[in-house]
């Protein structure tokens, strides 16, 4: 093991320096043939999740009418384009991301949201099931402010179909994007490309109303 595994974030002092650059990968999704990066379409919009392991989210997501295209990546901390090595040291304070491109129009940010309270645990903080530390914590980075109402008040919501449930309050961080760096080409479409392979995703079998 190349690092000890914390389980709080780092600070700007004792995070991992990272790099200048960023990681090369293919610009074509192995499932549906679009872009990863780039320039879209111009009625595409961005919405970024974290819910656990990225391999079992993005399948989530780019199975979804309407979505255009998916990647996956590290989100919500400090470390310029850092690794998945350094993202699973806990040194880097990102998360673990699933990059959503859709078509508003086809498929609502609600919908989205709705498809992330519903398919994770967000009660759990720094893991979601087996999975532990701080790259499996649970996230919404928006883009917009529009974005970020929404995702605030779908907590709210979804918290209290929690409340009813007897489940513990949400520890989802909820915060406008600062940053998302693309993850390593071989966890790009991972399960399109190994459809044997892990996935973690689970959901609490609770229902989150859709919001307008």
């Amino acid at each position: 093991m190349l690092f000890s595994k914390p389980d709080t974030l780092p600070t700007v002092d004792t995070a991992l320096p990272g790099r200048a650059h960023a990681v090369r990968i293919s610009n074509r999704h192995f499932v549906t043939g679009q872009p990863l990066h780039g320039d879209m379409p111009v009625e595409v919009q961005t919405a970024v999740f974290a819910m656990g392991c990225f391999w079992g989210a993005e399948r989530l997501f780019w199975r979804q009418e309407g979505v255009y295209s998916t990647a996956v990546g590290y989100a919500g901390g400090i470390t310029p384009n850092p690794t998945y090595e350094e993202v699973c040291s806990g040194r880097t304070g990102h998360t673990e991301v699933v990059i959503v491109f859709y078509r508003p129009g086809e498929i609502s940010y609600a919908r989205l949201l709705q498809l992330f309270w519903e398919s994770h645990d967000p009660t759990q903080g720094m893991r979601q099931g087996n999975d532990r530390g701080t790259q499996y914590r649970s996230a919404i980075y928006t883009t917009s402010p529009e974005q970020l109402a929404q995702a605030l008040a779908s907590k709210q919501q979804f918290q209290l179909a929690l409340d009813g449930s007897g489940y513990a309050s949400i520890t989802t961080e909820i915060k406008s994007l600062e940053a998302v760096y693309y993850a390593e080409d071989y966890h790009q479409q991972y399960l399109g490309k190994n459809p044997a392979g892990y996935c973690g995703l689970r959901g609490l079998g609770l229902s989150c109303a859709l919001l307008s």
